[in-house]
């Protein structure tokens, strides 16, 4: 879709709706939201919805920020422990991988 050929309350009504659905677990659909909706949050010229959309871009940044820092964690502490964990860190593998941690 271009934006160019959209109107501005359609774009404040996709780029809500990519920020809401960011919260159904979609962390993508933020990433998506903040690399579509940038140009016209930041550096478009001003019109009425250019407020809101800059909000939820903002919104859907940090949100964004939030799932990295919590993934990053996540797969950091498995790999690094889930030999120690045993029948847990089996069970949470789809993959056990086999031989010697």
């Amino acid at each position: 879709m271009n934006l160019e050929r959209v109107s501005n309350e359609e774009k404040l009504n996709l780029c809500r709706k990519y920020y809401l659905g960011g919260f159904a677990l979609l962390p993508f659909l933020w990433l998506v939201n903040v690399f579509w909706f940038f140009r016209e949050a930041f550096l478009a010229p001003a019109y009425t919805e250019q407020v809101q959309i800059k909000s939820y871009v903002q919104r859907s940044a940090v949100g964004l920020l939030f799932w990295v820092i919590v993934l990053t964690t996540w797969i950091s502490i498995f790999q690094t422990h889930r030999a120690q964990w045993g029948e847990l860190g089996d069970y949470l593998s789809f993959t056990v991988p086999l031989g010697i941690p």
